[in-house]
């Protein structure tokens, strides 16, 4: 296990404004940052288009993500393929991963349900691990206001699994 580097994702989903229940969409995109902790710096970042099996893009998550049915046509991969990247590009099980809240429990599911191996074991939760930076009690913060919170300033399209992650990694290098 790398205990110096810590490989930020963030997911992106097809998502509705129907009533459905939220993060139950397939994925479409996987984001990824990678720290350094001895360098303090982001050493590597991937966006990986995902191309849903089921899930259809809807209009409210194309205004959402910016991610269009064209955009993953053109440009997604079945999620063993996308796994199999990250495992090659990022370590796999020799890194640690860490999301703002449950990313890895959708990626879990998702997995599950297409017989598919978790790309990594070691996880940590960044909401989590800020509340704890800030001894909070009982405030929970997204993943923006968080940053604001430690005068980070975020850089681009939130929504986007690729800056999202990017973000997140700027955020881990404080708290970590």
């Amino acid at each position: 296990m790398n205990y110096n580097r810590i490989v930020c994702f963030d997911l992106e989903m097809c998502c509705w404004n129907d009533g459905r229940e939220k993060n139950t969409g397939e994925i479409i995109e996987i984001g990824l940052a990678e720290i350094d902790l001895k360098l303090g710096e982001v050493v590597k970042r991937a966006q990986y288009y995902v191309k849903p099996e089921h899930d259809d893009i809807s209009l409210f998550c194309v205004e959402l993500t910016g991610i269009t049915p064209r955009k993953i046509e053109k440009q997604g991969r079945p999620l063993a393929s996308v796994l199999k990247s990250m495992i090659k590009n990022f370590g796999g099980a020799n890194k640690i991963y860490a999301a703002w809240g449950h990313d890895n429990d959708v990626l879990k599911a998702e997995c599950e349900q297409k017989g598919l191996e978790m790309p990594f074991s070691e996880y940590l939760n960044m909401a989590t691990l800020f509340g704890i930076h800030q001894r909070m009690k009982t405030v929970r913060f997204g993943h923006k206001a968080a940053m604001e919170v430690l005068e980070i300033e975020w850089e681009g399209r939130q929504h986007s699994g690729y800056v999202d992650a990017y973000n997140l990694a700027k955020l881990a290098l404080k708290v970590l």
